[in-house]
């Protein structure tokens, strides 16, 4: 069985994506952590297209990495252009990657509308192309732009650009649906019907329009492709391309396929994390194998197996990706789970007065409208409170807000807290934007010298929903916020009639998990 190669484009086709914005400094962290995870191939981009695209791959020239190569890409020669002036292929050559990815028109339809040509041009585009390259030294991916339509248009046609990128030379031929409508079944009749023994190694590169971008690469490789392209996290254009956090452990874990990555599986959610972290994107919690919920559990039934025979409801043991099983608390759990929430602080049974006694408070809480299924550090507190092991950061005295704005300006708010810690009185002041970064930034302010960790934290995610919006602006709000300190994220919540009071529960319950589980405490 051949080994899988793995093709990263994060770099190029997942900074497409809506919202995703990279630097450069952060497209080189991201290329080493892909080194690491045992990535076969990075695209570090499109080198004419910026000058931030040149220079990464300037500096990846002297970078030390293990196990990848970098590609940088471009298209074939344009039409009339002699392919050793080509500004395309120059760029490419210049770049001094080992590796090359060339794109090249598969479907008429493209070659008629889009790149104004023949079709015996294009073909000659392609081969003097990807043959030229070869001449120069460089290992060439051949992409096949629109592939499926084209082969759905012209099958002889389509099959016609294959041979032509075999005979000049490709050292791969990828199989691109481009606007991401093939089917799976369509995809599995496709390559199958190819000429696989005469051809380069067939790869694919699938976008997600159908939502079947995973579905169709695993098929790809039941029938013969032996190269998959694909983004961490599933980031590019439109609905994204190929899942790599997904495609990865099925290969391995599920297909007992070969890959260079599956050595460092167990580093997969550390990974999608990392990547999201540098894009400044909320990492998505519902992904399969990477996601923080893929491996959590609601109901008390179903808690209650998992005490008894986890495999009955994880199809695998999260570890292995390098995530972990929650256990969520909520009025669906029953004593079982709030046991298993307790077993880090000791041994506990349903029968213990604890356990009695954190069911009432969980219940009578939630009445309030408190909700811990997504806020687990604040049930964390909780549960310290309840065991005499819970230590504040500090005790509030006060605090104040002022908010104005004066014609033609932004309105902003000023604050003054003032409180103790560590038996010494503190003032904080800020002025930011809203009453949230301003008592936050008030806190940090008087906390920064006795507490220096809190310049590690910073929040992620905030988020208010109303409990009982019949109540207009008279309304219960429930926020909750999701603090990180770059390798952590945790969870809070927060309930009042008053968003302020709300968000201040909330940030002091983020800062309160941190400083009990990981400064006096500290977890494994």
């Amino acid at each position: 069985m051949k080994k899988i190669t793995i093709f990263d484009t994060t770099l190029r086709d997942g900074t497409q994506g809506t919202g995703i914005n990279l630097t450069l400094k952060d497209k080189l962290d991201i290329a080493a952590r892909l080194d690491d995870a045992g990535i076969d191939y990075i695209e570090g981009g499109f080198p004419l297209s910026s000058e931030k695209e040149a220079s990464f791959f300037r500096l990846a020239k002297n970078e030390n990495y293990q196990h990848s190569k970098i590609a940088a890409f471009g298209s074939t020669r344009k039409s009339g252009n002699k392919v050793e002036s080509d500004p395309y292929i120059t760029a490419m050559l210049e770049a001094e990657t080992p590796a090359v990815v060339v794109v090249g028109k598969s479907w008429k339809e493209h070659v008629e509308k889009v790149i104004n040509t023949t079709f015996e041009e294009n073909i000659e585009m392609i081969y003097d192309s990807i043959s030229y390259l070869k001449k120069e030294g460089r290992e060439v991916i051949f992409d096949l732009e629109h592939f499926f339509d084209g082969y759905k248009g012209d099958m002889e046609y389509a099959l016609r650009v294959l041979q032509t990128g075999t005979e000049a030379g490709a050292d791969s031929l990828v199989l691109c649906d481009t606007n991401g409508g093939t089917l799976p079944t369509e995809v599995m009749e496709i390559i199958r019907s190819l000429p696989q023994d005469k051809l380069a190694p067939i790869g694919v590169h699938y976008h997600n329009d159908t939502g079947n971008a995973v579905a169709n690469s695993i098929l790809s490789v039941e029938a013969g492709a032996t190269h998959i392209q694909g983004t961490i996290n599933g980031w590019g254009e439109r609905c994204g391309n190929a899942n790599l956090c997904i495609i990865v452990p099925n290969l391995a874990l599920k297909m007992n396929r070969v890959t260079n990555m599956n050595d460092n599986i167990d580093g997969l959610t550390s990974l999608s994390r990392f990547v999201a972290e540098k894009a400044n994107i909320i990492p998505d919690k519902n992904q399969p194998y990477v996601g923080e919920t893929a491996f959590s559990h609601k109901a008390g039934q179903h808690a209650d197996v998992i005490a008894k025979a986890p495999e009955l409801m994880e199809h695998i043991d999260g570890k292995l990706v390098g995530n972990k099983r929650r256990i969520l608390i909520s009025g669906l759990a029953g004593k079982s789970t709030i046991v298993r929430k307790l077993a880090k602080y000791g041994d506990f049974d349903k029968n213990s007065e604890i356990v009695a006694q954190l069911f009432e408070d969980l219940k009578e809480k939630e009445l309030q409208g408190y909700e811990y299924e997504a806020a687990e550090a604040s049930f964390d507190l909780l549960i310290r409170k309840n065991l005499g092991r819970f230590t504040s950061l500090f005790d509030l005295n006060n605090y104040h807000l002022e908010s104005f704005k004066t014609n033609g300006t932004v309105s902003k708010t000023v604050g003054r807290i003032f409180l103790k810690a560590n038996g010494i009185e503190h003032m904080g002041a800020a002025v930011s934007n809203g009453p949230v970064e301003t008592i936050d930034d008030a806190l940090r302010d008087a906390l920064s010298e006795t507490h220096p960790f809190l310049s590690k934290m910073n929040l992620i995610d905030y988020k208010v929903r109303v409990l009982n919006p019949e109540e207009a602006s008279h309304a219960k709000v429930r926020v909750f916020i999701t603090s990180s300190d770059h390798q952590h994220s945790w969870d809070t919540v927060g309930v009042s009639e008053n968003i302020v009071e709300a968000s201040w529960e909330a940030l002091v319950d983020s800062m309160d998990y941190y400083y009990n589980n990981f400064v006096i405490d500290p977890e494994d």
